[in-house]
């Protein structure tokens, strides 16, 4: 399964995204059968690496981030992969208004998947790294349920 994580600028939700989820996948025993990236639907940050608090939030975790840099969503992604996960309903939203009408189900709001709760991550970006650690926990949780699912 090719999972896709996709928040505003690629540096901050859905690498964490990536990241908790390539790690959750080796704890499960599921590394060779879960693929994962991620992307912005802007390209303000292309080419850079995760927010420094990201990074930080996940290492203490024993989390890597490493090698990941940001990246804009491209038309091309809505056919790579099997689910793309939006990180709020605002990147839900623009990626149902950029997909073609085939592969809208593959488009998700990543809590609503991964605990059935209708919840946005919260963007921590301008935030403390107290945020950053609200955020990081939020989706840890949610990975763990989606990849016990997924594992059934």
């Amino acid at each position: 399964m090719k999972i896709l994580y996709v928040c505003t600028g690629n540096i901050c939700r859905s690498p964490l995204g990536e990241a908790i989820t390539r790690h959750q996948a080796a704890l499960l025993g599921l590394a060779d059968c879960i693929e994962t990236s991620s992307a912005g639907t802007h390209g303000y940050h292309v080419g850079e690496k995760p927010d420094p608090r990201s990074v930080s939030v996940a290492r203490r975790r024993g989390v890597s981030t490493e090698g990941q840099a940001a990246r804009k969503l491209s038309m091309a992604d809505f056919e790579a992969y099997d689910l793309i996960l939006a990180m709020d309903r605002s990147h839900l939203m623009h990626m149902s208004d950029m997909a073609p009408a085939n592969v809208h189900h593959r488009i998700k709001l990543f809590m609503a998947h991964s605990s059935g709760v209708i919840e946005d991550v919260p963007d921590p970006y301008y935030g403390h790294m107290e945020d950053f650690e609200k955020v990081f926990h939020m989706i840890e949780n949610g990975v763990v349920r989606m990849l016990g699912q997924i594992s059934r």
